[in-house]
């Protein structure tokens, strides 16, 4: 089986006529910071099939993720579970807003996860620098270090200092928060 992609104004004219279950696989923390209305979240890190397949109730099954990458993961293992109808949102939540189509952003989200890792890279950075230069030469090692993981998460799409800083106490998501329209 093939897995289908949709497009975001497909999404859109489908989900207006309740043909539609949407599944966001992004983080929680993500999830928190804008979301299409009505998604259900089931992180791909703790994805599983069964949950997923329970909550198609005769509508089509759309998974979505920020670019659409992850989310042809979890479109796969449904695939793989046996699920004969599945569709991956083409181009993720970013083609969503491209759109212009609405979504709920979270006014107590923590800061993107993105510019999370800038922080936390440039710092490692700026730090091996530092300390090669006032303590010992062999702290230069860091800054490369830091400087080929971030080589590696962009040719592979994948960032292990983004998994890291997801899993921090600051980037879990309470169901409390406060959300405007946009």
């Amino acid at each position: 089986m093939t897995i289908q992609e949709i497009t975001a104004q497909e999404l859109k004219a489908q989900m207006d006529k309740g043909l539609i279950q949407l599944i966001d696989v992004r983080e929680p923390m993500e999830n928190a910071e804008e979301r299409i209305p009505n998604a259900i979240l089931l992180p791909l890190s703790s994805f599983e099939p069964a949950k997923a397949l329970s909550l198609k109730k005769d509508k089509k099954l759309v998974i979505h993720c920020r670019s659409g990458k992850r989310s042809m993961q979890a479109a796969q293992k449904l695939a793989e579970a046996g699920c004969q109808e599945v569709y991956n949102l083409q181009g993720g939540i970013q083609a969503w807003i491209e759109n212009g189509f609405q979504t709920l952003k979270s006014q107590n989200a923590p800061i993107s996860l993105m510019r999370q890792v800038q922080i936390s890279a440039g710092s490692l950075v700026v730090l091996g620098v530092i300390l090669s230069y006032f303590v010992a030469q062999e702290f230069i090692f860091l800054s490369g270090f830091v400087g080929a993981g971030l080589v590696f998460a962009g040719i592979t799409d994948t960032c292990a200092l983004g998994m890291l800083l997801a899993k921090m106490p600051w980037n879990k998501t309470s169901n409390n928060t406060s959300c405007s329209i946009t």
